[in-house]
C-alpha cells in the first residue's frame, strides 16, 4: 500500500483532506523503479479548480501512455495545509505516489492566469526547490512552464528553466528523449538546457539578455548563447482529430468546479475580437471530426460515471458539425439522464431550440456577451454583433419561455466615452422592454436582466496590446456611471448590475504586459504574504502596493502608458503566426471604427495561414 505523505492527524486538521490523498478513479499508478522520467504536473491553484482543467487531463494522459514516463499531479495546498507544511517542514508531494516532487526529473507548471503567479512561487517554495532558476543545480528538477500566460513569460523568467510556447501535444516527447540522452551522458545542466533550446517552441530565459533605455522601455532582447534561437515559434496541433485525448480522465473525489465529461470540439476562433487573446493565440481554427467526438462521448461517460457532457470551444456555434453532434447527443443520451452543457453559443433560432431540449427553461438563464453597450464601441472591438441581432435573439428566447438573461460587458475599452458607458444601461433596458412587449397572458411573470462588467486589460498578441489601461479610481467611476444610468431606466426593477474588482484588474494588467523587472514585485509580494490572489477572500491589495513601493516599480509605467507601435515589447521574440503588421493594422481599424469580417467570410491576412490548417485551407476565404 502507498504511504500517505500526510498523517491522519494532519489530514483531520485541514479542510477537504480528499484534495491530498490521490488514488482517484482513472489516476495512473506505476512502479517508480521501472520508469526513466518522473514528471510532476502542477496546476497552481486549489484541487477543485485544477481538476476541472482540460489541458492537464490531456497531457497527463499523453505522457503516461509512455512506459518510461510517470506523470503525476500536484495542486497548490490550501492555506490551512500550507501553514502546516511550513511548520512541519513537509515537502510538497505528488498525489499518485505521495513522493516529494523535489526528487522528480521535471516540475511542469501550467500558467493559466496572472493572479496565480504567487501560487507558482508557493509550489516551488513548499517543494523545497530554489525559487530562482540560477540557484538550481543538477540535483534539482527542471522547472518548465506552459499555458496561455507563457506568451509573455517575462515576469516569470527568473523562476523557470524552460518555457514551452504552444500546445503541449507537439514537442514534449522530443524534450523527454533529449533528457534521457542527457541523463545517460553525464553532461552539465547547462548542456541539457542548450539541447532543449534547440527544440522548436522551447524558450530558455537564462540564454537571453535584456537591456533597457533610460525611460524603462526595452532597448534590446538578444540571445547570449549560440544554441538559443532569436525567435521562438509557437507549436500547435494541426490534426485535432488524431491527436491525444483522454478516454479515461481522472475523476475527482470531491466536487470539482466542472464535474463533467468535456468534449473539445475545436481550437481557435474565426471571430477576431480585438480584445481577445485566445482568439489570436489559437489561430487558425481547427475542428475535431464529429464521428470521433461521438465515440469519445460514449467512452468517457462509461469510464467516469459523469452525468453531464460539455462542449469545449471558444465559439461553439462556429463548429461546422454542431447540429449533427448536438442532435446525436440529445437522441443518444436522452433516456440515460445525461445533461448536455452548451457554452459559447450564439443565441439564434437553432441554439434556442437545442437549449430548450437540454435545459430546464424555468431554472436556466441565457447569456449574451455584447462586451460594449453602443454599436460604435462594438465596431471598435470588432465584436460582430449588432443591437438588432441581440434584441432578436432575446426576443426569440423570451417567446421560448426564458425570463432570465445575463449580459457581459467590459469597461475601459479603447476610445470609450460616457455615452458608450450609459449605452450598457440602455441596451439592458431595451432587452427588458422586448420582454414586456409580449402580451401579459403569455409571459412567465417578470424578467430579470443581470448586466455584469469586467474591466478591460490589454493582452499581448492582440490589436489592443499597445492600448492604455485606466487606474483603479477611473474604473470604479465608470462602473458608477453605468450603475446610476441603470437606476434611471424605465424597467429598472428588472435590471441588476454587477462589476469586477478593480484592484485585481490593475495587477493583471501589470503582469499581462510586464517585463523581467516585474518579477521582483511578484517575489516581494509573495514574501509579504500574497497567495491565492484570484480568490477574493485572500486577495490583499495593500500587500501588492507595498511590494511595488519596496521594489521601486511604477504601476503607471506598465498600465497607464500607451505603447509606441515601434517599441520593443517583452513578448516580441515569440512568433504566434499572427503577424505584428496585422495587429497594427487591426489597431488602426479599431481607431477608425472599422469592422474586419470573420475568417470564413473573408481572409484578413493575419499570417496564421503559414500553419496550413483549419479555415485557412477550407477554400472559403
Amino acid at each position: 500500500m502507498r504511504k500517505l505523505a500526510l498523517s491522519d492527524e494532519i489530514l483531520m486538521k485541514v479542510d477537504k483532506p480528499a484534495r491530498y490523498i490521490g488514488n482517484e478513479v482513472n489516476s495512473v499508478m506505476k512502479n517508480k523503479d521501472e520508469v526513466d522520467i518522473r514528471f510532476a504536473f502542477v496546476f497552481p491553484d486549489v484541487y477543485e479548480i485544477g481538476m476541472s482543467h482540460l489541458g492537464i487531463q490531456i497531457l497527463y494522459d499523453m505522457l503516461n501512455r509512455r512506459e518510461d514516463i510517470w506523470c503525476e499531479r500536484v495542486y497548490s495546498p490550501w492555506t490551512d495545509l500550507d501553514k502546516i507544511m511550513r511548520e512541519e517542514q513537509i515537502p510538497l508531494f505528488a498525489l499518485e505516489s505521495q513522493d516529494p516532487i523535489k526528487d522528480f526529473d521535471f516540475i511542469g507548471i501550467t500558467i493559466q492566469y496572472e493572479m496565480c503567479y504567487t501560487n507558482i512561487l508557493q509550489v516551488l517554495d513548499l517543494a523545497q526547490v530554489p525559487l530562482f532558476a540560477k540557484d538550481r543545480t543538477e540535483e534539482h528538477p527542471i522547472v518548465i512552464g506552459g499555458g496561455p500566460c507563457t506568451y509573455n513569460p517575462e515576469p516569470l523568467a527568473d523562476f523557470f528553466d524552460i518555457f514551452y510556447i504552444g500546445e503541449g501535444e507537439t514537442v514534449y516527447f522530443e524534450l523527454m528523449d533529449r533528457y534521457k540522452e542527457w541523463k545517460a551522458s553525464g553532461k552539465t545542466k547547462k548542456e541539457f538546457l542548450e539541447m532543449a533550446a534547440g527544440i522548436p517552441g522551447l524558450y530558455v530565459p537564462a540564454f537571453y539578455d535584456v537591456t533597457y533605455h533610460e525611460d524603462g522601455t526595452i532597448a534590446s532582447f538578444e540571445p547570449n548563447n549560440e544554441h538559443a534561437k532569436k525567435v521562438i515559434e509557437k507549436q500547435m496541433v494541426l490534426d485535432m482529430t488524431n491527436t491525444y485525448y483522454p478516454e479515461k480522465p481522472v475523476v475527482p473525489f470531491i466536487k470539482a468546479t466542472q464535474d463533467r465529461v468535456v468534449l473539445e470540439i475545436q481550437r481557435g476562433c474565426i471571430r477576431g475580437c480585438r480584445f481577445c487573446q485566445a482568439g489570436m493565440l489559437y489561430r487558425p481554427t481547427r475542428e475535431k471530426d464529429v464521428e470521433v467526438l461521438k465515440d469519445y462521448a460514449y467512452k468517457m461517460l462509461k469510464s467516469t460515471g459523469h452525468e453531464e457532457i460539455s462542449l469545449s470551444s471558444l465559439s461553439s456555434s462556429d463548429y461546422s458539425e454542431l447540429e449533427e453532434l448536438v442532435t446525436f447527443l440529445i437522441e443518444e443520451f436522452k433516456d440515460k439522464a445525461i445533461n448536455i452543457s452548451l457554452p459559447s453559443l450564439r443565441i439564434d433560432a437553432f441554439s434556442l431550440d437545442v437549449m430548450s431540449k437540454v435545459q430546464d427553461i424555468r431554472k436556466s438563464s441565457l447569456t449574451f456577451a455584447p462586451e460594449a453597450g453602443s454599436q460604435r464601441l462594438r465596431n471598435v472591438i470588432n465584436k460582430g454583433l449588432t443591437e438588432e441581432m441581440i434584441l432578436e435573439g432575446a426576443g426569440q428566447a423570451f417567446e421560448g419561455g426564458w425570463t432570465r438573461v445575463k449580459l457581459y460587458f467590459m469597461l475601459g475599452l479603447p476610445t470609450e466615452t460616457e455615452e458608450d458607458m450609459k449605452a450598457i444601461a440602455h441596451l439592458a433596458d431595451k432587452i427588458a422592454r422586448r420582454y414586456y412587449e409580449i402580451p401579459k397572458d403569455q409571459r412567465n411573470g417578470k424578467c430579470q436582466i443581470v448586466a455584469s462588467s469586467s474591466f478591460f486589460i490589454p493582452k499581448p498578441f492582440t490589436p489592443f496590446q499597445w492600448a492604455t489601461m485606466l487606474n483603479k479610481e477611473d474604473y470604479i467611476e465608470r462602473a458608477k456611471i453605468v450603475n446610476h444610468e441603470m437606476k434611471a431606466q424605465l424597467n429598472h426593477k428588472s435590471l441588476k448590475y454587477n462589476w469586477h474588482e478593480a484592484d485585481i484588474t490593475v495587477l493583471e494588467g501589470v503582469f499581462a504586459r510586464g517585463d523581467r523587472n516585474t518579477g521582483k514585485v511578484l517575489l516581494e509580494a509573495y514574501r509579504l504574504g500574497a497567495l491565492y490572489d484570484s480568490w477574493g477572500e485572500h486577495f490583499n491589495n495593500e500587500i501588492w502596493m507595498q511590494a511595488f513601493e519596496n521594489t521601486g516599480v511604477d504601476i503607471a509605467f506598465y498600465n497607464l502608458r500607451q505603447r509606441d507601435l515601434e517599441e520593443i515589447l517583452p513578448w516580441d521574440f515569440i512568433n504566434i503566426g499572427v503577424s505584428k503588421k496585422f495587429l497594427q493594422r487591426e489597431w488602426q481599424n479599431a481607431l477608425d471604427e472599422k469592422v474586419t469580417p470573420n475568417c470564413r467570410a473573408k481572409c484578413a491576412g493575419c499570417g496564421a495561414a503559414i500553419y496550413g490548417g483549419g479555415v485557412c485551407i477550407e477554400g472559403k476565404n
